[in-house]
């Protein structure tokens, strides 16, 4: 059986299986600082890579799981900004060639709003399982012509309801 290094027991760790999304997500060389570790700013755009592959809608031809409702670009009337985002790591990231393991769920889907929740580990398929680091990001969606929060429409709220689970407790927050 595989061991698992992962942080201490949080609301988190009692979200389902199947109420998560997992995107897998590669790692670039071009990620890693000098310390031969993914820095904490390729961190960030991995996990934003990971949300945009979640949310948005795909291409003709290409896959993407249902939750992936969102219009891309400026023109589709829709903005999605970031109003937060916070992030707990628990163990450097090397270059690995196999993907990254993005696990994601909603901590709260709410007017205009939602909490999204990652959790990000080595590939599932390794020895020893690995939990990098946890983050949260509150999205808005935002009209892109008047610049004001627009509502999570009812296609959005029945969908994504279906991947809500307990939002992230961190353990090192002051």
């Amino acid at each position: 059986m595989p061991r698992t290094r992962t942080a201490p027991r949080t609301a988190s760790s009692r979200v389902t299986e199947a109420r998560r999304l997992h995107i897998p997500i590669a790692l670039r060389w071009g990620d890693l600082d000098a310390f031969n570790h993914v820095n904490n700013t390729s961190m960030l755009k991995l996990l934003e890579e990971a949300r945009v592959r979640a949310f948005w809608k795909a291409a003709p031809g290409e896959d993407a799981p249902e939750t992936a409702v969102l219009e891309s670009g400026i023109d589709q009337g829709v903005l999605t900004l970031i109003a937060r985002q916070e992030i707990e790591y628990f163990a450097p990231v090397p270059y690995q060639r196999r993907p990254l393991e993005v696990q994601m769920w909603f901590g709260k889907i709410g007017g205009s709003s939602v909490e999204v929740c990652y959790e990000v580990f080595n590939d599932p398929a390794s020895a020893e399982r690995i939990l990098y680091a946890r983050s949260t990001a509150v999205v808005v969606l935002v009209d892109a012509v008047s610049g004001r929060p627009t509502r999570v429409n009812d296609e959005m709220r029945e969908i994504w309801g279906r991947y809500v689970g307990d939002p992230l407790v961190y353990a090192h927050r002051r």
